[in-house]
């Protein structure tokens, strides 16, 4: 697929330097989008995958940014606006998950940064997304998606309690943003993956979770980053055109 040159929808996906996040850059790059890859660790796999992407698209930014602090989402939307332009989707992706654990050997640090990360960044990079989108602020609409889990159906007993909440409160914020902004132009969904082939599995101390649990799943398999991006992209594009409030399960049956 050849460079399009006519580029005038701008996608921001936060955490978007691997697994879902890049996989969705990836796609909206192919689809004509300018792309803005938020990250805070990888740079190098930041880079990497900018280079990739302008293989699709004619612009492409990386932004360091800490999403689940204002003043760094400011500077992040500030950024867009000037190198970009005008906001059409915004991916909440970023999210973190911490060791598998009983609930009650969960500490309250660690309770509260990965409600911070995963809800407080999704808050702020939303209120900033309404702001441009709005067409109560002058603005021409858009698509906000945010990805979720099904850990937020099954609570992840015994594993990540904590991350399972924050998902909760994901579904909750998907679904009252909706319903406010319905009517000023702006459509806001989610995804719940459930078992994606992704490296977060690490970060919970078990890299091969998938291959434990996949019999548990009615289609046998854990599903792969492109499938979930696919959804994300539907959802960000007209042809979901009368769909908001919507949570998608991307779970295999599950």
């Amino acid at each position: 697929m050849g460079i399009n040159m006519t580029t005038d929808k701008v996608v921001i996906i936060t955490g978007a330097s691997r697994g879902i996040g890049a996989a969705t850059a990836k796609l909206f790059a192919q689809n004509g989008y300018a792309v803005c890859i938020n990250f805070m660790t990888s740079d190098i796999a930041a880079e990497q995958l900018k280079n990739e992407i302008l293989q699709y698209t004619a612009k492409c930014i990386t932004v360091k940014a800490d999403v689940a602090k204002s003043s760094e989402v400011q500077r992040l939307f500030d950024i867009v606006d000037k190198e970009l332009g005008c906001l059409s989707v915004l991916v909440n992706n970023v999210g973190i998950l911490k060791a598998q654990c009983r609930f009650d050997e969960i500490d309250e640090q660690r309770f509260g940064q990965v409600l911070n990360t995963n809800v407080m960044s999704c808050f702020l990079c939303s209120k900033q997304a309404v702001k441009r989108m709005s067409n109560k602020y002058g603005g021409v609409g858009g698509a906000i998606v945010n990805v979720s889990s099904a850990a937020a159906k099954t609570g992840s007993p015994y594993e990540y309690v904590d991350y399972a909440a924050s998902k909760g409160a994901i579904d909750s914020l998907t679904k009252g943003l909706a319903m406010e902004v319905a009517a000023e132009g702006i459509r806001v969904n989610a995804v719940r993956p459930g078992l994606i082939h992704t490296d977060i599995h690490a970060s919970g101390g078990e890299p091969n979770r998938i291959d434990r649990l996949k019999t548990k799943i009615p289609m046998q398999r854990g599903g792969e980053p492109t499938e979930v991006a696919e959804t994300i992209y539907w959802l960000a594009s007209e042809k979901s055109s009368f769909v908001t409030g919507s949570l998608v399960d991307i779970a295999g049956g599950l």
